[in-house]
């Protein structure tokens, strides 16, 4: 009997902000993604695990169209990504921050020309408009008076605050974070999530975030995934997948004899 998935094409709720639905993705003989679904609501900060190379990076990207599925659906505020293209994707795309494991500054440019290009590239705003909002995103994280610094004169940190405050420059209602920790020691790590928390509390940004980081994960989590050969073996809250009884989960939170 062939499976029903007559519910696909149909919408997702108003408060379904990221839907993932049946989504496949292979790489010549291997499949990365195998039938995978997630739903994302409004202002929740949800968490992707899983061991390296199972395709959490690969997931994201469909979320802007920077990979296609090879079948399934991938929602974002109600249209379907995968099938917008032209002016439609370009706005979709600029609804949507991005954070890069090292932040992604062009390192030619100081903090103020990084943000600035953003700025100027896709939005009508004058010089005035441009500076406010520029010293008001760095304040935000706790970074004012360093628009004159190009990237080789910030710490590991404060390149990963820079990197966000680009990111959230254009003001988006959606965030992809991907190892936004990944480096860093304990303490700034912990500066970092808060800020992915704030970002979450504060301004009621939805998210995805992958990370090994177990620190990070406690901290911004609504909801975690735990991804493994396609597909996600656990999900829940963070405790939910620490209690988890398969096998690999178990190993990734380091749980004795875990076979």
């Amino acid at each position: 009997m062939p499976v029903d998935k007559s519910y696909l094409q149909t919408s997702p709720g108003e408060d379904e902000v990221i839907v993932f639905r049946n989504l496949e993705k292979g790489f010549g003989q291997k499949k990365v993604l195998d039938d995978l679904s997630m739903t994302v609501r409004k202002g929740t900060s949800a968490v992707v695990m899983g061991g390296s190379g199972v395709g959490k990076s690969v997931l994201i990207r469909h979320l802007v169209k920077l990979l296609e599925p090879d079948a399934g659906e991938v929602w974002l505020n109600g249209e379907r990504v995968d099938l917008l293209t032209g002016r439609a994707l370009d706005r979709s795309r600029l609804s949507v921050g991005f954070l890069f494991q090292g932040g992604a500054l062009f390192d030619s440019m100081t903090v103020y020309d990084n943000m600035s290009f953003v700025l100027e590239r896709h939005t009508d705003m004058n010089l005035a408009e441009r500076n406010a909002r520029i010293g008001e995103t760095l304040e935000w994280v706790n970074l004012s008076g360093l628009d004159d610094r190009f990237p080789e004169e910030l710490s590991g940190g404060q390149k990963r605050r820079i990197g966000l405050a680009r990111a959230i420059v254009l003001q988006p209602e959606v965030m992809l974070y991907d190892e936004p920790t990944a480096g860093l020691d304990p303490v700034t790590a912990r500066v970092v999530s808060d800020l992915i928390v704030r970002l979450r509390d504060e301004r009621h940004i939805t998210s995805i975030t992958i990370t090994h980081d177990l620190l990070c994960a406690g901290i911004v989590a609504n909801e975690a995934y735990f991804l493994h050969e396609g597909r996600f073996v656990a999900e829940g809250t963070m405790d939910d997948l620490r209690n988890s009884t398969h096998p690999v989960v178990q190993r990734f939170f380091g749980v004795r004899d875990a076979a």
